[in-house]
């Protein structure tokens, strides 16, 4: 019989090790879970066996919210959980989340519960998502989870898509009017440079302007580049520190136009992920945790996390919310009316409905208003660049006549 040496966790959370025999890899990791140890690794005659192999990670959310949808289906139908997986995992076109599932279905063959199955793959399924499915498992109501699970997600993959759809044009016309600008300083703008210094004579001032900046981009081209990879480099950094993301995340909510369509959607995210945890059976405490951590901006998640602190004192979640001065009087009001009235999921999914669609018009709203301004913005740099081009020519053509 083969000799595995072990290591893992015990519910305390204490790491342990130790040696044992069993037939196979999976006979030893089932003898250790009936021990109620959480085992990581196993070695076999010197050949170390992970047990929870390093896959490719980034799992698309449509891609999770077709496989929480068809999952739903197929319990509703009567299938077997560990037959349901086979077939998720055999038709499954991305190999990584392929092997992900099969690896879940293997872990609840093995006697594994689902939650517990997939939450060692936090990439594919995340503490919101593996929560909602123990709720579902200890209710016995999964296939109902699953379900609103899957009406979740789609509802974030588009929450998601309109903030890309409000950000993307803005961003795209910024990027290409830059280039566009610095490929006209750097090669177009030295030949009238050259041309000019051939007629002599004293050369207007926006002129002098433009061919200083020219001839700036052209020294100093290389450098220019480096310097904003370093700026963009360094931003990234500073946002994954603690202090640093507040900071950014707090000077992105108070942007006049793009703060407010944030904060919609952050008071949507908020309520439509509260409310799918509670009517699952997810403990308030813990729904609110899961909230915060999904929010998507610090200053959101410290303003939940006060709340959950407030509540886990025994206060409403209404009047904490208020005092946080981030989510606006209205939503305050309407969850105290749904702690009231003991229908606070239902509430929360008319809370986030109404933002989602303030979401809507307000993308909409900023397409409209932002369609203008980069038009007057391109016409009036492209437009400084060819008047400074020309005034020196109309000169030349003045004292010609």
């Amino acid at each position: 019989m083969p000799t595995f040496t072990w290591k893992g966790k015990n519910r305390s959370g204490m790491r342990q090790e130790g040696v044992l025999l069993a037939d196979s890899k999976e006979a030893a990791t089932a003898t250790l879970r009936r021990q109620q140890i959480q085992v990581t690794s196993i070695r076999q005659k010197g050949r170390e066996i992970p047990l929870i192999p390093k896959l490719p990670t980034g799992i698309d959310s449509k891609r999770i919210a077709v496989f929480t949808r068809q999952f739903s289906v197929m319990l509703d139908a009567g299938l077997p959980l560990v037959q349901c997986l086979e077939i998720l995992g055999e038709q499954e076109e991305n190999r990584t989340f392929r092997e992900i599932i099969h690896a879940v279905r293997s872990d609840v063959e093995q006697g594994s519960s689902l939650a517990d199955a997939m939450r060692k793959h936090p990439k594919a399924f995340d503490d919101l998502y593996t929560n909602m499915i123990a709720a579902g498992e200890a209710g016995g109501i999964l296939d109902v989870i699953l379900r609103r699970l899957a009406t979740y997600i789609e509802k974030a993959v588009k929450l998601r898509q309109q903030v890309r759809s409000a950000m993307t044009y803005p961003v795209a016309v910024v990027v290409i009017a830059s280039a566009v600008v610095f490929v006209i300083l750097w090669k177009v703008i030295p030949v009238f440079a050259q041309l000019f210094a051939g007629l002599g004579g004293q050369l207007p001032y926006l002129t002098r302007v433009v061919v200083d900046a020219s001839n700036f981009v052209g020294r100093y081209a290389i450098f220019i580049f480096i310097a904003i990879g370093l700026i963009w480099w360094g931003l990234r950094r500073f946002h994954k520190t603690y202090r640093g993301r507040r900071i950014i995340d707090g000077i992105i909510l108070r942007f006049p136009v793009l703060g407010m369509l944030l904060r919609k959607i952050a008071i949507s995210r908020f309520c439509r992920t509260l409310s799918t945890l509670t009517s699952s059976g997810v403990p308030i405490l813990d729904g609110l945790e899961i909230t915060a951590k999904t929010s998507g901006n610090a200053i959101v998640e410290d303003a939940i996390m006060s709340v959950r602190k407030s509540v886990e004192e025994g206060k409403t979640i209404s009047e904490p919310l208020l005092e946080t001065k981030v989510f606006p009087a209205m939503v305050c009001q309407m969850i105290n009316v749904g702690e009231q009235t003991g229908a606070l999921d239902q509430m929360l999914s008319k809370i986030a409905d109404f933002y989602e669609d303030e979401v809507d018009a307000a993308v909409d709203g900023l397409m409209k208003l932002l369609e203008p301004l980069m038009i007057a913005f391109l016409g009036v740099v492209i437009g400084t660049i060819v008047a400074a081009m020309y005034l020196p020519m109309y000169s030349i053509i003045q004292q010609i006549n």
